[in-house]
């Protein structure tokens, strides 16, 4: 399969993936009862080799989601442990102080993997109304460690030499928590899915999501 595209068509995917992570920082707004922006979005073409070098190897906690659908691939949010122990104490209401040390306890564990489920909800369903499908995703995994070792944990990497990769970082306010948003889709599934872009979409319009937060 050839992988040309239209110049103008990646440029409403790009807006696409700006606008779901829009929509994910209103979520992480709303969970955490801050301010959420997205500081940075944008896209790469890397080679398999150089991804786990583009994520780094800091210890961080990642949620990640397999898409079941075209574009396949996976969604990953990769947090500072910190953040990631305040979020869940966010997302527990306040039931409990978060956990001393390094670890996580299964409460922490199960916050995240509901926070991972509700990110990527709202982040794919936004892709979805534009590209006209339905993506269904599998059951959120969290993963704590080395970054470069939850791609390892992450595996069923697809057989080409470039993987195509959407970088998002999303903060608060003062600054004090963050996330980075990073999505793997399959690059053939992917490049079929952007060549059904109807160029007169209203991304803008298309990418909200339905408030599940509600």
């Amino acid at each position: 399969m050839g992988l040309k595209v239209d110049v103008r068509k990646l440029d409403l995917f790009n807006q696409m993936a700006k606008e779901g992570s829009g929509t994910v920082a209103d979520n992480l707004g709303q969970l955490t009862g801050l301010d959420a922006t997205v500081r940075t979005s944008q896209i790469n073409f890397l080679d398999i080799e150089d991804v786990k070098t583009h994520i780094g190897d800091d210890k961080g906690v990642g949620i990640y989601v397999e898409l079941n659908e075209p574009p396949y691939g996976y969604v990953l949010f990769l947090l500072d442990p910190a953040d990631s122990k305040r979020m869940a104490s966010a997302m527990m209401g306040g039931m409990g102080e978060p956990s001393e040390g390094e670890g996580f306890s299964d409460m922490e564990r199960s916050a995240m993997q509901e926070i991972g489920n509700i990110m990527t909800s709202a982040f794919i369903d936004g892709w979805a109304n534009v590209l006209e499908t339905t993506i269904d995703m599998g059951t959120p995994n969290f993963v704590f460690g080395p970054a470069d070792g939850i791609i390892d944990k992450m595996g069923g990497w697809p057989d080409s030499d470039l993987v195509f990769v959407v970088d998002s970082r999303i903060t608060v306010d003062d600054g004090d928590l963050g996330m980075t948003v990073y999505t793997f889709p399959e690059l053939e599934d992917l490049v079929a899915l952007i060549q059904d872009i109807d160029l007169d979409t209203d991304v803008a319009v298309d990418t909200e999501a339905s408030d599940i937060l509600d």
